[in-house]
């Protein structure tokens, strides 16, 4: 699949690149993108989630009254989770929600999300972004010139870049990353995808 390069004011350049077919053009396999993605969002829930059971209760473990002829029924210690103030039955613990996914199903998952973006026409690949200074001005300025203002955008490039990456900080919905940091759940959260020229080879590397 061959698509033009464009400047950053949004017009056609006489270059081309080839997006490869066996990453770009796929049978899209829906299954490990929703795999990929639910392992991508669980690893980052933080798990620290704490309710304090019977035996975090600070109390007295005297008996509270006597076993028999009370007419209710027995009770042991005011710790129990039948009274008020007392422990919590089951709750939630500590943990991590994070769980091992194969790297060949990662790595079909990131292509399917690639091939339904090229299928969409939603892939621009972009010559020369780069500023001199950071400026949030400008990068407005290039997404403008790619129908990109107001929309959620993931630009990907070949390396860390700090100027277009403090650009981007302050714009709703840019979302800068490298790469080799690509993921699934970047890819199909974006309505628009632009790649760095120098990225597009890069992102093959890692994926063919």
């Amino acid at each position: 699949m061959d698509i033009k390069v464009v400047d950053t004011n949004g017009k056609e350049t006489s270059k081309k690149v080839t997006l490869a077919d066996s990453i770009y053009g796929i049978e899209p396999n829906d299954h490990a993108i929703y795999l990929d993605v639910k392992q991508y969002l669980a690893a980052k829930r933080q798990g620290t989630h704490k309710s304090k059971e019977r035996a975090d209760i600070k109390g007295s473990t005297r008996k509270i009254k006597k076993q028999k002829g009370t007419g209710t029924a027995r009770a042991g210690s005011i710790k129990s989770p039948v009274f008020r103030g007392g422990g919590r039955v089951f709750g939630p613990q500590p943990r991590n929600y994070d769980f091992k996914l194969n790297g060949k199903v990662k790595k079909l998952a990131r292509k399917s999300a690639l091939s339904y973006k090229a299928k969409d026409g939603e892939i621009v690949v972009l010559s020369g972004i780069d500023f001199k200074e950071p400026s949030t001005k400008e990068f407005l300025k290039v997404m403008d010139g790619i129908d990109a203002a107001y929309e959620k955008v993931l630009i990907v490039l070949p390396e860390y870049n700090r100027n277009v990456y403090l650009s981007a900080r302050n714009v709703q919905g840019a979302n800068v990353v490298t790469a080799d940091s690509l993921n699934t759940y970047e890819i199909v959260n974006s309505n628009k995808m632009v790649i760095a020229e120098g990225a597009v080879e890069k992102i093959e590397n890692i994926l063919k």
